[in-house]
């Protein structure tokens, strides 16, 4: 009995949660939470990072390699790459919120280095946050092509 309360309680308040935020709310916070994330990968912050992502995770790079979440923290955690920049482009993030399910897609500069080489780049990302019982988690992202490498466009 205290676990079927238990449970009863627990969808009570994720309904609750999920009937309480305006689609505007829910768009504002998906969109805060990828700045937040951007912003704790710049600094290698893994405890950050780990915050904002679910339980799995994964990352579809622009060339096709799947990146899971605990890759993500390793390379934060070793710091393997500085950033100078690790930044959405100002006014390319849109967001998106269909129920339960955000959609961030964005322009992301990078620039620094990684394992002694450096790098600049820029390139669009969709990252798809879902809202959990502990509230708005990033679980899927997919990096476009490189559109701009060492300040030139890349041509596809």
């Amino acid at each position: 009995m205290k676990t079927a309360t238990a449970a009863l309680t627990a969808l009570l308040g994720a309904s609750a949660m999920a009937l309480a935020a305006s689609p505007a709310d829910d768009q504002a916070t998906v969109a805060r939470l990828d700045t937040e994330y951007q912003a704790a990968v710049k600094r290698n912050d893994a405890d950050g990072m780990a915050r904002i992502l679910a339980e799995p995770m994964v990352l579809v790079s622009g060339g096709g390699q799947v990146v899971t979440r605990e890759q993500l923290l390793a390379e934060a955690r070793a710091k393997s790459v500085t950033y100078e920049q690790q930044d959405e482009m100002p006014g390319t993030q849109v967001v998106r919120v269909w129920g339960d399910t955000g959609v961030v897609t964005a322009l992301l500069w990078l620039k620094g280095v990684d394992s002694g080489k450096p790098f600049d780049r820029k390139l669009w990302f969709s990252d798809t946050y879902v809202r959990t019982k502990d509230g708005w988690k990033y679980a899927f992202g997919q990096v476009g092509r490189v559109v701009e490498r060492d300040g030139k466009p890349v041509s596809p």
